[in-house]
């Protein structure tokens, strides 16, 4: 089942754009991302679009523009309004005015920007106060596109459909991006006793990279990491990944092209960019003996480094049929073990070590505080509700 999945992946990444959004859509199998949005004319797929304007004069003049296109109108008067649309609708394409009571164009354009649901959502911001200087302002606010009143219909008409276009193209990537996932999480679920293993990864990852000072797009990308870095076990045989006995050389062959075959899988998405050498080189070891390409220290990319100690950290703390779950001190031993051996980077695992230190004194204190209000949740849920609200802060993109 899951190998058939892969096989499907491959064929729509393989098309011209991903060929992502032409799913279901008939004999238009090889439209483009781009293309589609041409082809929307009496389709189903009506694109939406949200006005936010104070004056209902103005509203009404874009909607009047708009009419003759296949575009589903959404109204605003206010930001509290559009906020609440924004919450329980899907929009496309935000219209918005630079001068607004409640809050000024500028600040909602950043609002929005600024929140990761939305921050793809295109922005045109419109006003009637001359001057380059507003110009500015408003695409430095985050505005993919401004304009200045009086408007020209036919310029408006251009303008939203160029938008629309982009927004088609960038949700295609989305889907695409969604089904690599998905196929990751399939992967996972083949082992029965790896659990939340790569929900587990993704949060010690970025645990670690954040004491780092590490940067939020490397946050993002270890937390995807956490996730996609075993997406190449797809092309692993059942008989080779959950064979009791040790593998013979020629299945560990098999075995360890998962990962130049997970980057093969994923290098497609240029959005992954950032997690192939986390796919790729997470097995590498610090004196060089480890795969595929025989890394040694800091030749190994730093962030498959990060991935790696979460790695090897969740697998010690797991219970598995052939072993027990370690302590965070026993594991901790491994680790100062496996650094005399040359296999681990010593001053990331003093600094992971550090991390987890911390995490559980805060697990602790916390767990201190609840308990004088009768909340018994023990060290074990607290440590968990830092890690977790680590995780809601940095998808959040605060």
């Amino acid at each position: 089942m899951v190998l058939q999945q892969m096989a499907n992946l491959e064929q729509t990444l393989a098309r011209p754009g991903g060929g992502i959004a032409a799913e279901g859509a008939g004999d238009r199998s090889g439209l483009r991302p781009a293309d589609f949005f041409s082809e929307l004319d009496g389709s189903e797929c009506q694109p939406t679009i949200l006005i936010l304007d104070d004056l209902d004069i103005n509203r009404r003049l874009l909607r009047a523009m708009l009419k003759t296109a296949p575009y589903r109108v959404l109204e605003a008067k206010c930001v509290s309004d559009a906020l609440k649309i924004l919450e329980h609708d899907t929009v496309d394409l935000l219209i918005l005015d630079l001068m607004m009571p409640e809050m000024s164009g500028l600040e909602f354009c950043q609002r929005i920007k600024s929140n990761r649901r939305t921050q793809l959502m295109p922005v045109l911001m419109l006003t009637s106060v001359q001057g380059i200087e507003n110009e500015i302002a408003g695409i430095s606010s985050g505005a993919d596109e401004f304009l200045t009143k009086p408007l020209h219909p036919d310029v408006v008409r251009t303008r939203i459909r160029a938008m629309l276009r982009n927004k088609a193209a960038i949700d295609s990537l989305e889907e695409a991006e969604t089904i690599l996932f998905a196929l990751a999480q399939a992967v996972e679920k083949r082992d029965k006793y790896t659990g939340d293993h790569c929900d587990r990864l993704a949060q010690f990852s970025v645990m670690l990279g954040a004491a780092m000072g590490l940067s939020r797009p490397q946050l993002v990308a270890l937390h995807r990491g956490g996730y996609m870095h075993e997406i190449g076990k797809v092309c692993v045989p059942d008989a080779i990944l959950f064979k009791k006995g040790p593998l013979t050389e020629e299945e560990w062959v098999v075995m360890r092209a998962h990962t130049t075959k997970g980057e093969e899988i994923c290098r497609p998405m240029t959005t992954l960019a950032p997690v192939l050498p986390i796919i790729r080189n997470h097995h590498e070891r610090w004196d060089g003996s480890g795969y595929p390409d025989g890394l040694k220290g800091e030749e190994i990319p730093l962030l498959a480094r990060v991935l790696q100690m979460a790695d090897i950290y969740d697998a010690l703390t797991t219970a598995r049929p052939q072993k027990p779950a370690l302590s965070r001190q026993d594991t901790g031993q491994v680790f100062e073990d496996e650094v005399k051996r040359g296999w681990r980077d010593p001053e990331l695992v003093a600094l992971f070590l550090e991390s987890l230190r911390k995490h559980e004194e805060r697990a602790a204190a916390d767990m201190a505080v609840h308990a004088e209000n009768g909340d018994s949740r023990g060290v074990e849920e607290h440590f968990q509700n830092s890690l977790d609200n680590m995780r809601r802060q940095l998808l959040s993109g605060r």
